[in-house]
């Protein structure tokens, strides 16, 4: 029987093998494919970028002082570059070339961009697999590790958990999961998550009211003074020096948050400071 657990095992074997799944029509879905990809290219390159609501499906998940800043149109002091476009419209390829190898390898594939609300929040679902809603990721290797080994719920500092759970609630549904590619090395992992499943390790994680927590969110982002800060920061190695966390040091409203912030370039990639007691011996870098 085909579903979600056996889900990455099946795109493995067709690929390894060439062998498409019985019953599967593969130039059905190479046109399919193929006409996804088009209708992605002509609403990335003939539509203009306008998305005026605030408070969104997609960033529901995300942390409290996040969401007032993007309600009350704080200023980012930074806006997207070049090259972060490119990797979100990779991410949409990606996506689209893993419901193609989904279908290729006999799974069924559903309800695609469903429009979703709960409570006044809209968003679109990516799909159902298997009839599991589902969110189809491309990540880092780093963020790949944690939909690999389940341990997504205690860091999700872009609330993908938020956000799926609010497209699973106005289905009905209390399972939910992530089809998810390591875009460096190709791996891919299925992890499936039941709110309701109390022997679950991240049960007390995942199990709290999606309506609830809304309701709640749209009551903060309309007070007066901002919430703390969504992170705190942490120590950069034993340099004596703080850091932003992840959650903060990928946020375009980090300035905002940390005035006094310095950042530096480091061969990894730039680093956050809000305090320096020992100057980095590598160039500074202006943060907007």
């Amino acid at each position: 029987m085909k579903n979600t657990y056996n889900l990455v095992s099946d795109i493995y074997k067709l690929v390894e093998s060439k062998d498409v799944a019985e019953g599967v029509d593969i130039e059905s879905c190479i046109e399919q494919f193929g006409e996804n990809v088009k209708d992605l290219m002509r609403k990335e390159f003939t539509e203009v970028r306008d998305d005026s609501r605030k408070l969104r499906m997609s960033n529901i998940g995300r942390e409290e002082r996040f969401l007032w800043n993007v309600y009350n149109d704080v200023d980012k002091g930074e806006d997207l570059t070049p090259n972060t476009y490119v990797k979100f419209l990779y991410g949409h390829l990606i996506e689209e070339l893993l419901l193609f190898l989904t279908r290729a390898a006999g799974h069924q594939v559903t309800d695609e961009q469903k429009k979703c609300e709960v409570n006044g929040i809209k968003g679109s679902m990516d799909c159902r697999i298997d009839g599991v809603v589902t969110d189809v990721k491309s990540t880092s290797t780093y963020g790949f590790k944690k939909f690999k080994e389940g341990t997504l719920a205690y860091d999700d500092p872009f609330g993908y958990i938020g956000q799926i759970k609010g497209y699973a609630h106005s289905e009905g549904e209390t399972k939910f999961g992530w089809l998810a590619m390591d875009k460096q090395n190709g791996h891919l992992t299925y992890l499936l998550y039941d709110s309701e499943d109390t022997q679950a390790p991240v049960y007390d994680l995942i199990s709290y009211d999606i309506g609830e927590r809304i309701n709640q969110i749209k009551k903060m982002v309309e007070q007066e003074e901002p919430p703390e800060v969504c992170y705190e920061t942490i120590a950069d190695g034993k340099s004596g020096n703080q850091k932003l966390a992840i959650g903060c040091s990928y946020c375009s409203y980090k300035k905002e948050c940390w005035p006094s912030l310095r950042g530096f370039a480091y061969s990894a990639g730039p680093r956050y400071l809000t305090e320096v007691f020992n100057e980095p011996k590598v160039p500074e870098i202006e943060v907007s």
